[in-house]
């Protein structure tokens, strides 16, 4: 039987056919297509409808190529739901997680259960647009008329199926699950008005959804399809495609987002945890990403489609080695850089209100996005560290941004960390052992892994004898004090 992971992202999705041949997980993309959200009536909305569209678009590829059954895993981004009515359609366009609705909601909400509570009762870090803010920014009109609220790709898997169901690796990162009673929490569902019951039905990734109901789409040619709950937060399926042995591995999900954590069996729920805003996010087979948000590749995509001129990532890359190293020091997980009108001017006031040296060429702009996320990187892992009481030996690099040799070779010099990048599928390959693991293919996650690793080229990259600490010092330094600076001009009114 042909496996089929539907991976999508924020600025693409792709059907991954896999199975297992001679030994190694083989895998080719069969289909392709864009995705994004769009600006309607001053709302940022995903297309829904076109990726539903696109993935009946892919299984019908799928059965043009001989195959009449497969299985299929759906992973998408967080955070983001559609709300159903009681007959089963939509009730408005799926709000995208970069809307500025939520721009303020974690203070207002704050003031009605502390953030301490809530970090207490979910380990799940503070962003603002957290499903738990969504909601409680949502149209109340709309929330009383609604039957079930379900992320993407639970959403996905009712359209296909008819089946409501509420997948815990992607269900844990609406910081409304209570990690300790892995449910639901009562007291943050009542201070946004929503019952547990507009939920789907809690399931482990793993367990099948139901199969597909091809009667509904009879403009299709489509085989007959087990849809399976994979884990289907995307970063949920990159973690478990990742190639990591032992317990002093830590990974890097690199892509538009850049996810750094550790795969531990318990959350870490302290003091140290809140303040620095580390997520106990909810993984396949009881395990937990302990990790944090950084703002990733967003910013080089932000810049690269804001150029006045044509330039590919790949001159920019080129264009940024020949940039004096370190020219600017740039939080780019300041809430400024999520979704700008215009990432270039909002980098470029960002460094002449902290008095720093504007970067202007194209090559310039670039290094400082790079330079800046090895740096962020490097903070991270010695938070990591510090935090989990474990010396971190690895780093695995997966994804899109793991084919960047540029940014691993500086994060592996900066880190002083062995740093292992590839495979680049790693968000579709996890999907794909899940579904391996579901139908009994493989008999477990180490043995998955074990099959990535013997199945696709994994590049390793050595720290240099540089000693590049005092870059680090100085980045915390000035990006710290400049925080507390742009804050307090912030308070006043006097700046963005």
């Amino acid at each position: 039987m042909l496996h089929i992971a539907v991976d999508i992202g924020a600025s693409s999705g792709r059907l991954v056919a896999g199975k297992i041949e001679n030994g190694k997980l083989s895998i080719q993309e069969i289909h392709r297509f864009p995705n994004g959200f769009k600006n309607i009536n001053g709302t940022y909305v995903w297309d829904i409808d076109h990726l539903l569209a696109e993935i009946l678009n892919g299984l019908s590829i799928v059965k043009s190529m001989g195959y009449e059954d497969c299985t299929v895993g759906i992973d998408t981004w967080a955070v983001d739901y559609a709300l159903v009515g009681k007959d089963g359609k939509r009730l408005q366009e799926v709000v995208s997680y970069r809307d500025h609705r939520t721009d303020y909601s974690i203070e207002k909400f704050s003031k009605i259960i502390s953030k301490e509570k809530i970090y207490e009762k979910t380990g799940i870090q503070f962003l603002p647009f957290n499903t738990i803010y969504q909601l409680y920014e949502e149209k109340k009109h709309l929330l009383n008329e609604t039957e079930k609220i379900l992320l993407v790709p639970d959403y996905l898997g009712f359209r296909l199926t008819g089946i409501a169901a509420a997948e815990m690796t992607n269900a844990s990162t609406t910081q409304l699950m209570n990690v300790k009673k892995r449910t639901f929490d009562p007291d943050l569902l009542a201070a946004i008005s929503i019952k547990t019951e507009q939920f789907g039905d809690l399931v482990e990734p793993g367990t099948i959804l139901g199969t597909l109901r091809r009667e509904w789409f009879p403009d299709y040619d489509l085989p007959k399809c087990t849809i399976i709950n994979i884990a289907s937060h995307d970063t949920a399926s990159a973690i478990i495609g990742t190639p990591g042995k032992g317990d002093n591995w830590a990974y890097l999900s690199s892509g538009t987002w850049s996810l750094l954590g550790m795969e531990l069996n318990s959350p870490v729920i302290n003091e140290t945890s809140f303040k620095e805003n580390y997520t106990n996010e909810w993984g396949a087979f009881g395990t937990y990403r302990f990790l944090k948000n950084i703002m990733g590749m967003w910013i080089l995509q932000e810049v690269e489609r804001n150029l006045q001129e044509e330039v590919t990532f790949e001159q920019l890359i080129e264009e940024a080695k020949q940039v004096k190293p370190y020219s600017q020091f740039i939080n780019f997980d300041d809430q400024r850089f999520l979704n700008p009108e215009n990432m270039i001017v909002e980098i470029q006031s960002y460094c002449s209100e902290t008095n720093q040296t504007v970067p202007k060429t194209p090559g310039e702009l670039a290094a400082a996005g790079f330079y800046n996320l090895a740096i962020m990187y490097t903070v991270a892992i010695e938070e990591l560290e510090s935090i989990v009481g474990k010396k971190i030996e690895h780093l695995h690099i997966v994804g899109g941004g793991s084919r960047n040799e540029f940014l691993n070779q500086l994060t592996a010099d900066l880190s002083k960390k062995i740093i292992y990048s590839g495979p680049v599928e790693a968000t579709a390959i996890g999907n794909l052992l899940m579904q391996l693991i579901s139908t009994d293919k493989i008999n477990s996650l180490q043995a998955g892994r074990l099959l990535v690793s013997e199945s696709f080229e994994i590049k390793k990259y050595q720290p240099s004898s540089l000693n590049n600490q005092e870059v680090v010092e100085n980045f915390k330094e000035i990006v710290f004090t400049n925080n507390d600076r742009l804050y307090e001009n912030n308070e006043r009114g006097t700046n963005k």
